[in-house]
């Protein structure tokens, strides 16, 4: 099976109005095993300094291209055997632009189980369904003597009239152009509806919005029609589409109204006859068929919409500013199990942990403020960074006290706890701790996201992150390969410290692998640290292409060579001391120093001012820089720890938590998020909500309304 590279060159060529050849080179690249990371940094001539989320478009295009060539090959050759099959149809499935319509040409080639009208045709009723199509049912009345000798089995005029009727109806339900025009009829005016199931009304009442809700398909948003297919799948909400008013047989052109195999109708006008078999087909075979096939296009739309706000919450959280090596404390608050803390020292490595008991029924408040300013003032703790999950309000409240008492050099603040538990049992935390508790870990978890949200989040399943929608509906795959895809977005923008980095990190670095981050890791341990990139090619595993993929996203600090700090290519380093010749300066002196970037625009070097050559300017200029915005935290209010503690009109300060289609969720202290509308977050129209506010943001907000009852918190945005 050969797939046509031309057919692919020239969509990608156009949808992203780029030359065939530019395509071509990037799809070589990709087919050497070049990442998307890799082409975006370091082959811009190749691109034409295409965005790395363009690049990444290109890339899955790409592959949605390539199963479409490999799909409609498939189907052309199972097909080609057929002696049945129009000429017309190779060309339609030849000419196809998306999978849906591949399929809907070939479904009546499908083989399926044996419905009525395939009885009636293996009796030999086609010819006679034929002419009672043509000539109507009148004439084939008259005529039906003349067919009876060509039948397989004896049978009544009515028992023909019925079978034929049943080839018809069939046939009129397998043509493409009628299924194509019933979808393209039901985009544009299909009612989609929701019924509650009988009996389901109290075990769905979540659902109570949709218990009789219709929308336009074309107006309902991809949260919504999330939510009404999970009241579907629990077997709460029934769903359906509606055409308001009958369904149009006056539409334009005929082809949609010659049944399946039938001879091409020839009247301009078809007859009142045969827009009653098309009315009859639709309301018996078409709906039933279009309707399922659209409602699966909704969820996929609804899903792809998900996905989309899921990887952009994702990219917020993980590229949010590191507090940086801070020597710190991680509490996970809790009552009657206690307040676990682990402290960690400015690059991540446990210095001491344990548990105290200051809240009920123990209160042992005094010992735990004991043990804990020890800790501090022993390992000279800088920030005490606390877990926004039961009880982190009431430790908020005591830490600050303790702080203040005994005028300790140390601040507090409150993070996000999501997916510290399933980091604390996961594989990974037992293989770095494996002789500590679980609720140690997820303390740990909690104090070295606050130093680097991305180095530790790589850590755990993005999923159980909390910063998606409707994310147990998705299809688990789908969803796993398009955050994988942040993940390593995210880590090869912000760059990874080879020395430091722990192997779930180093996983995500573009061309290793997890076996080549752990060959690695276990190579910087015989040498106590690599002194320069080169190194690298001693890891087991990591040949020439891999050290290609991998080099400029590794920092080597403090090494043998200062631009293993940077992200300058090793490829590119005899281009940067060619650099620094022609301003006559040493390497040294031209690192980090503004002067000399002056001179490297302004001297004789305009040869080489590709992108390569002005990346390289740039990066020289603040080599290593951290693309991740300044550190900022939420100071809650004091006098607001729960829900009951809210009034109307409190203006307070939180931090996003997460983004949706309808709006933002905020943590204002309270162990339960509020939610800022989409009409609430400016005094102006917004369309997407994060145009205005990302994960991790820190806001004003005023409250609008408060139900304790059912935990909901209305916000306005201020600031």
């Amino acid at each position: 099976m050969t797939i046509s590279i031309d057919t692919i060159l020239s969509a990608l060529s156009k949808e992203y109005s780029i030359s065939s050849k530019t395509a071509q080179n990037i799809i070589t690249l990709f087919e050497e095993g070049a990442t998307v990371p890799f082409v975006a940094r370091y082959r811009k001539e190749v691109t034409g300094d295409m965005s790395d989320e363009r690049i990444r478009s290109f890339h899955d295009r790409l592959r949605y291209l390539e199963e479409l060539e490999k799909r409609r090959e498939s189907i052309i050759e199972q097909l080609k055997g057929n002696r049945d099959i129009p000429i017309t149809l190779l060309h339609a499935l030849r000419k196809a632009a998306t999978k849906s319509e591949l399929e809907d040409l070939y479904a009546p080639f499908k083989k399926s189980r044996k419905t009525k009208a395939d009885l009636a045709e293996e009796s030999g009723l086609l010819d006679f369904a034929v002419f009672l199509w043509q000539e109507g049912q009148k004439q084939a009345e008259k005529q039906f003597a003349n067919f009876q000798a060509s039948l397989n089995t004896a049978m009544s005029l009515p028992e023909a009239i019925a079978g034929a009727g049943e080839i018809i109806l069939e046939r009129l339900a397998k043509n493409v152009a009628t299924i194509q025009h019933s979808k393209q009829l039901l985009r544009r005016g299909g009612l989609l509806t929701s019924r509650v199931m009988r009996g389901k009304k109290e075990q769905g009442e979540k659902y109570q919005d949709y218990f009789e809700y219709q929308e336009p398909i074309k107006k309902c948003p991809p949260h919504r029609l999330l939510a009404l297919f999970r009241g579907k799948k629990e077997s709460i909400l029934k769903l359906s589409i509606v055409l308001e008013g009958e369904f149009p047989v006056s539409l334009n052109g005929n082809d949609y109204l010659t049944p399946f195999g039938f001879p091409a109708l020839k009247e301009r006008t078809p007859s009142k006859e045969k827009q009653n078999w098309l009315v009859k087909a639709w309301q018996e075979k078409i709906l039933a068929k279009v309707e399922s096939d659209l409602l699966n296009e909704l969820k996929e739309f609804a899903e792809e919409g998900a996905i989309d706000v899921f990887q952009a919450n994702l990219k917020d959280l993980l590229m949010a500013a590191p507090a940086g090596a801070k020597r710190t404390i991680g509490l996970d608050p809790g009552f009657k199990n206690g307040v676990k803390w682990a402290a960690i020292d400015e690059y991540g490595q446990l210095l001491d942990y344990g548990v105290v008991y200051p809240h009920a029924p123990l209160n042992k408040n005094a010992e735990a403020a004991s043990v804990l300013v020890k800790v501090i003032k022993r390992h000279k703790i800088e920030w005490a960074v606390i877990g926004n999950g039961t009880a982190s309000r009431e430790t908020e409240v005591f830490i600050k006290k303790l702080i203040f008492d005994d005028q300790l050099a140390c601040r507090s603040v409150i993070v996000s706890e999501a997916g510290a538990s399933v980091y604390s049992a996961s594989p990974i935390a037992i293989q770095e701790f494996p002789d500590l508790d679980v609720t140690i870990r997820g303390a740990i978890s909690i104090a070295r996201r606050f130093q680097d949200p991305l180095a530790e989040l790589v850590k755990i399943d993005p999923q159980a992150i909390g910063v998606g929608q409707y994310q147990h509906d998705l299809k688990s795959n789908r969803l796993s390969d398009a955050l994988k895809s942040v993940v390593e977005d995210c880590v090869n923008a912000v760059g990874v410290d080879v020395n430091l980095a722990s192997v779930a990190l180093l996983t995500y670095v573009s061309g290793l692998s997890e076996r080549l981050a752990q060959h690695i890791v276990t190579l910087r341990d015989q040498l106590g640290g690599f002194k320069n990139r080169n190194q690298l090619k001693q890891v087991k595993g990591i040949g020439d292409k891999a050290f290609e993929q991998c080099a400029g996203f590794l920092r080597i600090r403090n090494g043998d060579e200062p631009l293993d700090a940077s992200a300058v290519h090793p490829e590119s380093y005899a281009l940067v001391k060619e650099l620094a010749r022609s301003v006559k300066l040493e390497l040294s002196n031209l690192i980090g120093n503004p002067s000399a970037q002056g001179l490297l625009k302004t001297a004789a070097v305009e040869a080489h001012q590709s992108y390569t050559v002005q990346d390289i300017i740039q990066e020289l200029a603040k080599p290593g820089r951290d693309p991740r915005p300044e550190f900022k935290y939420a100071r809650f209010d004091d006098t607001v720890e729960k829900i009951e503690d809210l009034d109307e009109d409190m203006i307070l300060e939180g931090v996003v938590t997460n983004v949706a289609a309808f709006g933002a969720f905020v943590d204002i202290g309270v162990h339960q998020d509020g939610l800022i509308h989409i009409s609430q977050l400016a005094d102006r129209f917004v369309k997407d909500p994060r145009d205005e506010v990302r994960v991790g943001e820190v806001v004003k907000v005023k409250v609008l309304e408060v139900d304790a009852k059912r935990k909901r918190i209305g916000l306005k945005r201020l600031s």
